[in-house]
């Protein structure tokens, strides 16, 4: 499960600066681009201390799903917000990747809880 956090978060912090690059490449680079970023290093940070104390483990795995839990939630909400002026803008591509992504290590982990629990 820590592994799982690391890689998720590996997979925002690229997201992240892809974005912020692509943004100083068309001039109009915003630090908001980076939102996906931070919420990839909480998530790695999370795993990293889950893997230094094995008995916090446990507490550090659930505050990544937080943190994933609302890395979805929020960019979901603003692309459900703005529907029906939806363009592929690469604001919006970063926002929907963030979200799809968290989503998943929020999958994953609820799965690996539910094993974790029955064994």
């Amino acid at each position: 499960m820590t592994s799982l956090s690391i890689w998720f978060g590996r997979l925002l912090v690229l997201v992240g600066i892809v974005g912020y690059a692509y943004g100083m490449t068309q001039g109009n680079a915003s630090l908001t681009a980076l939102i996906p970023a931070v919420f990839g290093l909480l998530l790695m940070l999370m795993g990293h201390l889950g893997q230094r104390s094995e008995g916090a483990r446990k507490h550090f795995m659930h505050v990544a799903v937080l943190i994933g839990l609302i890395g979805f939630v929020v960019p979901a909400w603003r692309l459900i917000s703005k529907f029906d002026g939806f363009t592929a803008s690469a604001a919006h591509i970063s926002q929907l990747l963030m979200a799809v992504f968290c989503l998943l290590f929020v999958i994953f982990s609820i799965r690996s809880f539910v094993n974790a629990r029955r064994g």
